[in-house]
């Protein structure tokens, strides 16, 4: 979080008057945060928008001052009627229900999205997404420390679609976890769920859970048909 307020000197003077609100969302603002598996997410709400050329200094000012927190910083960012930018809309409902303040000129509140707005983005590019790559580390002979992180939120992910699908909110992942554990949904192997969560918390590698890659296709299939009973009722 220091780090992050550092940075709010830099998008002024890039911005200006166009910055009308920063904000930390993502696991740092919802007590979730991990030193080794989070990214540090930010939300930048302009007058009208962030150019390209904007974007790329943003993402150099944030390497420039500090090489350990900046490459894992992401910028979500949109107008100031959200009409354009970068916030799909759980990360909508996020900023709306967790956003932390770093600076603000004005107070944004966008449109909330409804549950079937979530449960029809869920099931497009976020589920395909993935299910790709579920199905290429089930397939994988041996998991490459560059795709550690990768692996574990591939481990985690079936949680937070659940939680989500049936909530329309956006939690921690311990917050997703909870639930899975105490609603039990369909076919999902829950246990392996919670395994990945300790090794989350514990920062430790996920190596030890890499034999149970094998698990991954019913647990896109256990997703599917929890997607498919919804949209039944």
């Amino acid at each position: 979080m220091d780090f992050a307020r550092r940075l709010v000197p830099h998008w002024r003077r890039t911005l200006r008057t166009e910055l009308l609100g920063a904000y930390l969302i993502g696991s740092i603002a919802h007590a979730g945060f991990s030193w080794r598996y989070s990214d540090v997410d930010i939300a930048l709400v302009t007058e009208a928008g962030l150019s390209s050329k904007a974007q790329d200094r943003i993402r150099v000012q944030a390497v420039a001052l500090s090489a350990d927190w900046g490459p894992k910083v992401s910028v979500f960012w949109a107008d100031r009627y959200f009409s354009i930018g970068r916030f799909p809309p759980l990360d909508r409902i996020d900023y709306l229900d967790h956003a932390v303040a770093l600076m603000e000129r004005e107070c944004i509140k966008p449109t909330r999205p409804t549950l079937a707005e979530i449960q029809e983005y869920l099931r497009g590019e976020p589920f395909a997404s993935w299910a790709d790559r579920a199905r290429s580390f089930a397939a994988a002979d041996a998991l490459e420390p560059k795709h550690r992180k990768d692996y574990l939120r591939t481990l985690l992910y079936p949680a937070r679609f659940c939680y989500s699908w049936t909530t329309g909110l956006m939690g921690s992942n311990d917050d997703a976890v909870a639930f899975v554990n105490e609603s039990h949904p369909g076919r999902l192997d829950v246990d392996l769920i919670t395994r990945a969560l300790e090794c989350r918390r514990a920062a430790r590698d996920p190596d030890t859970l890499f034999s149970a890659r094998t698990t991954l296709p019913s647990q896109i299939d256990a997703c599917t048909s929890l997607f498919a009973v919804e949209r039944d009722l």
